[in-house]
């Protein structure tokens, strides 16, 4: 995506709330490739905007690459090649977690040792705040990137390994390597917009949206030994889940297939 013609449309700006519309319908492969957009004056109803504003989301939608605008034929999409979204299996997650480490490469942006923030000291179950190693990487799958992930470790875990191996290896198996005994992991999906550094690193424009995902993990003894803080590209991660349909009668209804549930990687 050309950052520079997304600077061209000021975030708050009705062109802006049209051009991320449009690119997420693109992106996420609501509008196929080759198929031919609404109309001006059909997009402009649709959205309630002016033909005008329109235009101006267009105009960059176009520098981006994303569409062909021909006069007497319409604009058509050009959507990007299409990328295999991530899907892991809960049930065999941690050696499902080590062998896409080792299929996908992993940028770090930052590493600091500071105290925890009070979210992350909550969600540990601290009573007070600790030292914690804090890194945000950037995951890529052939140079694509499609999450921006932040964790929180205690530092008398992270002291086991180097700032290099953070950025070489997944951090489940330097966890493990450390001696951590990991045993169970609470964690919460939904969804935010994507703030200037973020979007930067994942090469959305600001305000996009993005799938969040934050997850506790503990050890046999209960302790918090690693906060993630998650947000996935939509257009390169999904979350699955199968239902299946039981109960009796008017009792019926649908809960997630046990074994057939898919979530994250980091």
């Amino acid at each position: 995506m050309n950052r520079q013609n997304d600077v061209s449309l000021p975030e708050g700006t009705k062109a802006r709330g049209v051009y991320l519309a449009l690119r997420d319908q693109i992106m996420s492969g609501r509008v196929s490739d080759g198929e031919t957009l609404p109309t001006e004056q059909r997009l402009a109803e649709s959205h309630g905007v002016s033909r005008v504003t329109v235009r101006k989301a267009l105009d960059v939608l176009a520098d981006a690459g994303l569409i062909k605008r021909r006069a007497g034929s319409g604009t058509t999409v050009c959507a990007p090649a299409d990328h295999q979204r991530t899907a892991m299996n809960f049930n065999t997650l941690m050696p499902q977690l080590v062998e896409m480490g080792n299929k996908t490469t992993a940028r770090l942006l930052s590493f600091a040792y500071e105290t925890s923030p009070d979210y992350v000291t909550r969600a540990m179950g601290w009573d007070t705040p600790q030292m914690v190693q804090v890194a945000t990487r950037v995951r890529q799958v052939d140079e694509t990137p499609f999450s921006h992930l932040t964790t929180y470790v205690p530092a008398h875990i992270a002291e086991n390994y180097s700032e290099n191996d953070l950025a070489t290896q997944p951090l489940f198996s330097l966890l493990e390597r450390s001696g951590v005994q990991i045993v169970n992991a609470h964690q919460t999906v939904s969804a935010t917009l994507a703030g200037p550094e973020v979007a930067l690193a994942l090469g959305v424009a600001v305000g996009s949206a993005l799938l969040s995902l934050d997850r506790v993990v503990r050890d046999v003894d209960g302790s918090g030994v690693e906060y993630l803080s998650a947000l996935y590209r939509p257009d390169m991660f999904r979350l699955e889940m199968p239902l299946t349909r039981v109960g009796q009668q008017n009792e019926r209804h649908w809960e997630p297939a046990i074994g057939q549930m898919n979530g994250d990687v980091q």
